[in-house]
């Protein structure tokens, strides 16, 4: 079965009002018609709305970049998946690594809010990877297996449909560093394993695992031609439509 690609560009804390509307009017406009891989852009919350509204009626779909695992109540700060779904997003992030490094989030966390994401309808995307103490340690293989497995935990067949596994090995995120295409090719090919095992064969090979480390236009052709990489999470290369472009005609 051929994974048609997935590539998201997660904006992170960039852009102000204006630059988020001239970058998606650009990504619009440079990808019309093109119908060889999937892309979704994730701008900060502030700026979901008037995104979305700009991309109605293309095929790029909008996510979060986070959400929270409750879907009401006294969280100051928190934003909910209904009320990501209220202004327009179809997918949010998870677990990215700066979340988890920086923010402390927990297996546990992340998979209460991948539950939270499916529950209302949202898909998701599910972030795992390595430090470089780990990766040094041997470690890369029991720490990328723990962080799937347990973030997949009550996941139903069904619903993995709906996920799609970014790899971002922490020691390649913003550091000019990249896995090479042999070395993420290895990772999507281990975790693709794992899934076989949680599920089974054929749903493992149904999901799309992206590579996810500074992808930029000078490496996105190799990372993406690589066996078992299907797509890629694009951090600051998103955030310049003619690097993003450049990233997504690279399939």
């Amino acid at each position: 079965m051929t994974r048609r690609a997935f590539i998201a560009g997660n904006w992170k804390m960039n852009l102000d009002r204006r630059g988020a509307l001239r970058l998606v009017a650009a990504l619009a406009e440079g990808l019309a018609g093109d119908e060889r891989c999937d892309v979704a852009v994730c701008p900060p919350f502030v700026y979901i709305d008037e995104v979305a509204r700009a991309l109605a009626g293309s095929k790029i779909r909008v996510g979060g970049q986070n959400l929270c695992d409750q879907p009401e109540g006294a969280f100051t700060g928190e934003i909910s998946a209904r009320m990501l779904r209220d202004v327009g997003a179809e997918l949010a992030i998870v677990g990215h690594s700066e979340r988890r490094h920086l923010f402390g989030e927990s297996d546990e966390l992340v998979r209460s809010k991948l539950r939270a994401a499916l529950d209302e309808g949202l898909d998701a995307i599910l972030c795992v990877g390595e430090t470089l103490d780990e990766r040094t340690a041997g470690q890369t293989e029991s720490v990328i297996a723990r962080q799937l497995t347990r973030g997949l935990e009550g996941v139903s067949d069904a619903e993995l449909e709906r996920v799609t596994i970014a790899y971002e090995p922490v020691w390649a995120i913003g550091t000019g560093q990249n896995a090479t295409p042999a070395e993420a090719s290895e990772a999507h090919a281990y975790l693709r394993g794992v899934l076989s095992g949680l599920y089974d064969d054929s749903s493992a090979e149904r999901v799309r695992i992206q590579y996810g480390g500074s992808v930029k236009p000078s490496n996105a052709a190799e990372l993406l031609g690589a066996r078992e990489v299907d797509g890629a999470l694009v951090g600051g290369a998103s955030l310049e439509p003619d690097s993003f472009l450049q990233i997504v005609r690279s399939r």
